[in-house]
C-alpha cells in the first residue's frame, strides 16, 4: 500500500468516526422530534384517511362546501394583509436599527424583543381591554370629539388586524435587521461618493441588499399568521374565524378525522409556501447569511 492510499483510507476512518460522533451528539434530538413532532403529524395525517375506513371523503367534504372553502380563503387573505402590514411597519423599524450605532441598536433591539416575554394570551386580552367600548382607545375618541358614542372596534376585522400585527410584528423586524446590518457601510459610502442622492442609495442598494430579509419576515410572519388561533378566537367575531379556530370547533364536536383533514390541509398550504419563498425569492440566502 502507497503512503498516499494509507493516509486516504486514515482519513477516511477518522472522518467516519467524526460524522459517528455527530450522529450520537444529534441522536437525543432526533428522538425528541420524532415522538413529539413527527409521530403526532403523521398521526394526524393517518386519521384525515382511515377513520373508521380508507377514504378520501374527509378532503372531498372540505372543498366541496363553500364554507370551508370560504374560511381557508379568509385565512389566506388575512395572512397576506398581516404580513404585509408588518412589512410596512416593521421595514422602517429594521433599517434604524442598522444604522444607529451599536449601543443603540442594542437597545431598541431589546424593545422589540419584549413582547416575546410576554405571553400572547396575555396580549391578547389586553387588546381586548384596549378595544373594549370603555377601553382607552374609545375614551380617547370621546375626550377628543372624534365620536359621539363609543364605537365597536372589538371582535371585528380590525381588532383581528390590528392585534395580530401586534405579536407578529418582531418576526418581521428581526429577519431584516439581520441582513441590513449585514450590508457593507463602504458600498453606501461609495454611492454616496459618485453623487447619488440618499434616496438613490437607498432605492439601488440597500432595497436590492435587504430583499432576502424581506423574504424571510415575509415567511415568517405569513406561515405564523395561516396558524393563528387564540387571537382572532378572542379578538374576532364570527365573521373572521380561520382555519385553526375551524379545526377547534370539529375538535369539540369529536369530529377528529374532519380535523384531522383540515390541519393537513393547512400544513400542505405552509409548505407549499415555504417551497415557493425558497426557490423564488431568496430565503435560503438570508438564512445562509444568518450562519456566516
Amino acid at each position: 500500500m502507497t503512503i498516499a492510499a494509507e493516509s486516504s483510507a486514515k482519513f477516511g476512518a477518522h472522518r467516519g468516526r467524526t460524522q459517528m460522533g455527530y450522529l450520537i451528539l444529534l441522536l437525543p434530538l432526533l428522538v425528541y422530534l420524532g415522538l413529539f413532532y413527527a409521530y403526532p403529524v403523521a398521526a394526524m395525517m393517518f386519521r384525515s384517511i382511515h377513520e373508521p375506513r380508507w377514504t378520501a371523503d374527509n378532503f372531498v367534504q372540505i372543498f366541496d362546501t363553500g364554507v370551508y372553502l370560504h374560511v381557508l380563503w379568509l385565512t389566506v387573505r388575512i395572512g397576506l394583509i398581516v404580513t404585509f402590514a408588518s412589512l410596512l411597519l416593521g421595514y422602517p423599524v429594521a433599517y434604524v436599527l442598522a444604522r444607529v450605532d451599536r449601543a443603540k441598536s442594542n437597545l431598541l433591539i431589546i424593545l422589540v424583543l419584549v413582547p416575546f416575554w410576554t405571553s400572547i394570551l396575555v396580549r391578547t386580552y389586553a387588546w381586548m381591554v384596549l378595544l373594549g367600548r370603555q377601553g382607552i382607545i374609545n375614551q380617547l375618541l370621546l375626550s377628543f370629539g372624534i365620536i359621539d358614542e363609543p364605537v365597536r372596534l372589538l371582535n371585528t376585522t380590525f381588532a383581528v388586524y390590528v392585534a395580530m400585527i401586534h405579536v407578529l410584528l418582531p418576526f418581521m423586524i428581526l429577519p431584516l435587521y439581520g441582513v441590513m446590518r449585514g450590508i457593507d457601510e463602504n458600498l453606501l459610502r461609495a454611492a454616496q461618493g459618485l453623487g447619488a442622492k440618499p434616496v438613490n442609495v437607498f432605492r439601488q442598494v440597500v432595497l436590492p441588499l435587504s430583499l432576502p430579509g424581506v423574504s424571510a419576515g415575509c415567511l415568517l410572519v405569513f406561515i405564523l399568521a395561516l396558524g393563528f388561533f387564540i387571537t382572532p378566537a378572542l379578538v374576532g367575531g364570527p365573521q373572521d374565524i380561520m382555519v385553526a379556530v375551524l379545526i377547534q370547533q370539529q375538535v369539540d364536536l369529536f369530529n377528529w378525522p374532519l380535523a384531522s383533514a383540515l390541519a393537513v390541509v393547512l400544513l400542505a398550504a405552509a409548505l407549499l409556501i415555504f417551497a415557493v419563498f425558497m426557490r423564488t425569492l431568496g430565503v435560503e440566502q438570508a438564512f445562509g447569511r444568518a450562519r456566516t
